[in-house]
C-alpha cells in the first residue's frame, strides 16, 4: 500500500511538475480548478483509505468466519436448520459489513473532500477514483495470495492424507489439516470480500467520475449526482429483509431444503431491489438530465437509467442461476462429471473442464446484453451503474458465499473433535449447498467486474482523449493480441505457484508421516504450525510477480508505446479475462 501510495502521488503529482497554482479544468478550460498537487495528495488519501476499508472488512470477516464456524457445528447436534441459520447469520454479518463500511467510508471522504474542492466537482470525484484503486489493488492481492494459501494446503493435504494414507478428510492425524482449514477462510472470506469490495469500489467511483462532468455535476445537483450512492444504500435495506426470509420467516427442517432456501435469497432480493430501485430512480432523479458521452452530452430520461440498473440486476441473477446449475451435485451437468469418473481421474479432468468451458456461454450473452442496453440508454454512465445494479444486492450474495466456508469448517471441527458422524453428515450437507453458493459468488464479481471495467476504459479513453479505438491500426492490434495473451501469462504463473507450493506441502506431510513414531495411531500429535508456515510463505511470496504483471503492464505499455496501443492491451485483456 505504501509503494502504491507513493507511485501515483509521484505520478499525478508530476503532471504540472508538482507546482501548487490553480490551473484550466480539464473538460472545461475557460474555468479554473485546484491545483495537480491537490489532485495527487487526496487521490492518494483516497486509495489508502479504499485499501484500508478492504483489508479491514476482510480481517473482520476472517475473525467472525473463525466465531461462527465452532458455533455452527455445536448447533448441528440440535439439527441441520439451527445450523443453517448460525452459519448464514455469519455470512450475512461479513456482507453487511463490506457493504455498510465500502459506502460509509465514500460518503464521508467526498464530504470531506468538498470541505476544500468547493464548487470544482470534477477535480473532486477525480480525486475520489483513488477508492476505487485501492480497493481493487487490495482485491488482487486477497484473491491471488489467498487462491494460492488455500489451494497449496488443499492439494497437499488431500493427496497424501486421502490419496496415500488412507484417513478420512479433515482427520487430525494429517499434518496439513489446519492450514486446509484456515485456507478456507482466507481464500474464500478475505478474498472474496476483498474481490467484490473492489468491484463495488470501481463502479461507485467510476460512476460519480462519469456523473460529474454531465449535467448533475455541472449544475451542482447533489443528490443525482450521489445516485450510485443511493443505489447502495437501498441495497443494504432490501438485503436486511432478504436475510429475514432464509433465518426467520421458513424454518428450515430437512437437509433438501438448504439449497432451495439459498436460491430464494437471490430472488428475492433482485425483486425487492427491483422494486427500490424504481422508487429511487423516480424520486432522486430528475426526469431527464444529459450524461456525458465522450466529448458530448447525451439526452437521457429518469426510466432509461432505472432500465440500466435494473438490466445489471437481472443480469447478475440469470449469471447466478447459470452457476448453480453448472455446480450444484443436484443437474445433469455434474453427475455427467461423476459418472466419467468410472473410467478414471483423466476422463473426469477432461469432462470438467469442458463444463468449465461451457458454463461460459449464457453468462457471457447476459453480460452482453446488459452492455448493449445500458451503453445505448446512458453511454459509459449506463454501464457503470449496470455493474451497481449488479453489485446492490452484496450483502445477500456475499452472505450465501461466506456461509460456505463457515459450514466447511463446521464439518472439519465436528471431524476433528471426534464428534459423532450423523454431525457429520448434517456439517457436510450444509458444505455442499455451500461449495456451489461460492461459485455462485465468484460469478457475481466476474460479472460486475467485466461490466467495471468497460466503464473505467471508457473513462480512460475519455480522459486520454482518445476518440475511437481503431481495431484495424496496428497499433491497436498488436495491443489488442497481446492483452489478450496476458490473462494467460497471469494463470500460468499463478498455477505454478500452487504447484510449487503443494510440492512443498506434500514433502512435508509425507516427512512428518514417515518420521514422527506414533503419529498414525494417533498417540502424537503433528506439527501443524510447519505446514501453515509453508502455505503462508508461499503465498506471500508468490502474489508479488502476477501482481506486478498486472500492476506494471499499464505503465510499461503506455509509457513506451502511446496510450492507443494501451486501449488495445485494455480491451484484449478484458475479453479474454471474462471468458
Amino acid at each position: 500500500m505504501v509503494a502504491f501510495a507513493i507511485l501515483i502521488f509521484l505520478f499525478l503529482g508530476s503532471v504540472e511538475g508538482f507546482s501548487s497554482k490553480s490551473q484550466p479544468c480539464t473538460y472545461d478550460k475557460s474555468k479554473i480548478c485546484k491545483p495537480a498537487l491537490a489532485t495527487a495528495a487526496f487521490s492518494t488519501i483516497s486509495f489508502l483509505l479504499g485499501a484500508i476499508t478492504s483489508v479491514v472488512s476482510g480481517f473482520l470477516g476472517m475473525k467472525i468466519a473463525t466465531y461462527a464456524n465452532a458455533r455452527t457445528t455445536l448447533e448441528a447436534r440440535k439439527g441441520v436448520g439451527k445450523a443453517f441459520i448460525t452459519a448464514f447469520r455469519s455470512g450475512a454479518v461479513m456482507g453487511f459489513l463490506l457493504a455498510a463500511n465500502g459506502l460509509l467510508v465514500l460518503y464521508i471522504a467526498i464530504n470531506l473532500f468538498k470541505l476544500y474542492y468547493g464548487d470544482d466537482w470534477s477535480g473532486l470525484f477525480e480525486a475520489i477514483t483513488g477508492y476505487g484503486l485501492g480497493g481493487s489493488s487490495m482485491a488482487l492481492f486477497g484473491r491471488v495470495g489467498g487462491g494460492i494459501y488455500t489451494k497449496a494446503a488443499d492439494v497437499g493435504a488431500d493427496l497424501v492424507g486421502k490419496v496415500e494414507r488412507n484417513i478420512p478428510e479433515d482427520d487430525p492425524r494429517n499434518p496439513a489439516v489446519i492450514a486446509d482449514n484456515v485456507g478456507d477462510n482466507v481464500g474464500d472470506i478475505a478474498g472474496m470480500g476483498s474481490d467484490l469490495f473492489g468491484s463495488y469500489a470501481e463502479s461507485s467511483c467510476a460512476a460519480l467520475v462519469v456523473a460529474s462532468i454531465s449535467s448533475f455535476g455541472i449544475n451542482h445537483e447533489l443528490t443525482p449526482m450521489l445516485y450510485p450512492l443511493i443505489i447502495s444504500s437501498v441495497g443494504i435495506i432490501v438485503c436486511l429483509i432478504t436475510t429475514l426470509f432464509a433465518t426467520d420467516f421458513f424454518e428450515i427442517k430437512a437437509v433438501k431444503e438448504i439449497e432451495p432456501s439459498l436460491k430464494r435469497q437471490l430472488i428475492i432480493s433482485t425483486v425487492l431491489m427491483t422494486i427500490g430501485i424504481g422508487i429511487v430512480s423516480w424520486i432522486a432523479l430528475p426526469s431527464s438530465f444529459t450524461i456525458f458521452n465522450f466529448g458530448d452530452q447525451k439526452a437521457v430520461k429518469n426510466w432509461q437509467l432505472f432500465l440500466c440498473v435494473a438490466v445489471g440486476l437481472w443480469a447478475g441473477l440469470i449469471i447466478g442461476f447459470v452457476t448453480e446449475y453448472y455446480t450444484s451435485n443436484a443437474y445433469s451437468p455434474v453427475q455427467d462429471v461423476a459418472d466419467s469418473c468410472r473410467t478414471g481421474a483423466a476422463t473426469n479432468v477432461i469432462f470438467g473442464l469442458a463444463l468449465g468451458y461451457k458454463s461460459c456461454i449464457i453468462p457471457i450473452f447476459a453480460i452482453a446484453i446488459s452492455i448493449f442496453v445500458s451503453f445505448s440508454f446512458a453511454a459509459m454512465y449506463g454501464i457503470a451503474v449496470a455493474a451497481l445494479g449488479m453489485l446492490s444486492t452484496i450483502a445477500t450474495g456475499l452472505a450465501i458465499d461466506a456461509y460456505g466456508p463457515i459450514s466447511d469448517n463446521a464439518g472439519g471441527i465436528a471431524e476433528m473433535a471426534g464428534m459423532s458422524h450423523r454431525i457429520r453428515e448434517r456439517t457436510d450437507a450444509l458444505d455442499a449447498a455451500g461449495n456451489t453458493t461460492a461459485a455462485i459468488g465468484k460469478g457475481f464479481a466476474i460479472g460486475s467486474a467485466a461490466l467495471v471495467s468497460l466503464a473505467l476504459f471508457g473513462a480512460f479513453v475519455s480522459r486520454a482523449a482518445i476518440s475511437t479505438v481503431d481495431v484495424l491500426t496496428p497499433k491497436v492490434f498488436i495491443g489488442l493480441l497481446v492483452g489478450a495473451m496476458l490473462p494467460y501469462w497471469f494463470s500460468a504463473m499463478t498455477m505454478k505457484s500452487v504447484g510449487s507450493a503443494a510440492l512443498k506441502m506434500v514433502e512435508e506431510v509425507r516427512r512428518q508421516f514417515n518420521t514422527i513414531p506414533g503419529l498414525m495411531e494417533g498417540t502424537t500429535k503433528p506439527d501443524y504450525a510447519t505446514c501453515v508456515k509453508i502455505s503462508t510463505d508461499a503465498s506471500i511470496k508468490e502474489m508479488i510477480p502476477p501482481g506486478a504483471l498486472v500492476m506494471l503492464t499499464p505503465l510499461v505499455v503506455g509509457i513506451f508505446f502511446g496510450v492507443e496501443t494501451l486501449s488495445g492491451v485494455l480491451a484484449g485483456s478484458l475479453v479474454s479475462g471474462v471468458q
